[in-house]
């Protein structure tokens, strides 16, 4: 058994990282390698969100990447939907991407927060929450003290959630391309 099965099978066991909603337990768990087509659905909706399209290649690098463990590496959650009557595949209702870096300010590594997304279908019930405090939590176990994040001005509904979760710093983002 890997480390992604072991972590996948304590999460299951514990039923905190459940949001229930309606009797249905929404399970947060590590992403798993079946997950690719609904996991492709959500990445694709988030991007489409902030107006980006990119080459299956950078899909399919991505994915693979954050199934391999290893520094430097970006890892995921997931949130699968309940099981329901008929349906045949897994369904994902959100995602999370986040990965660990050194940090010249400090002694230890921090973690950024990089992707964060709930299917609008599944929105309202606390979801995006416990995805960031899933990433918290995996971050706080594994001796990373600082997760931060970042998000558009505009993007009022997360920023509302933010709020509540965490501290808005007064940086500014720049970006030029090498």
């Amino acid at each position: 058994m890997n480390d992604i099965e072991t972590d996948a099978n304590a999460r299951q066991a514990s039923p905190d990282k459940d949001v229930l909603t309606a009797e249905r337990p929404y399970l947060i768990r590590p992403l798993q390698v079946g997950d690719k087509p609904e996991w492709a659905r959500l990445w694709q909706d988030y991007l489409a969100f902030y107006d980006t399209e990119l080459p299956e290649a950078v899909y399919d690098s991505t994915f693979a990447r954050l199934l391999t463990p290893g520094s430097g590496e970006p890892a995921a959650f997931v949130v699968e939907v309940p099981e329901a009557e008929g349906r045949e595949a897994t369904e994902l209702a959100g995602l999370v991407h986040y990965l660990y870096h050194a940090h010249c300010w400090k002694l230890g590594p921090v973690c950024y927060l990089q992707d964060l997304f709930v299917d609008p279908r599944h929105r309202g019930l606390r979801l995006g929450r416990r995805l960031i405090e899933s990433v918290c939590a995996k971050a706080g176990e594994d001796g990373v003290a600082d997760v931060y994040w970042m998000t558009q001005d505009f993007n009022a509904p997360a920023r509302r959630l933010y709020d509540r979760i965490g501290t808005l710093t007064p940086f500014i983002k720049y970006v030029r391309s090498a």
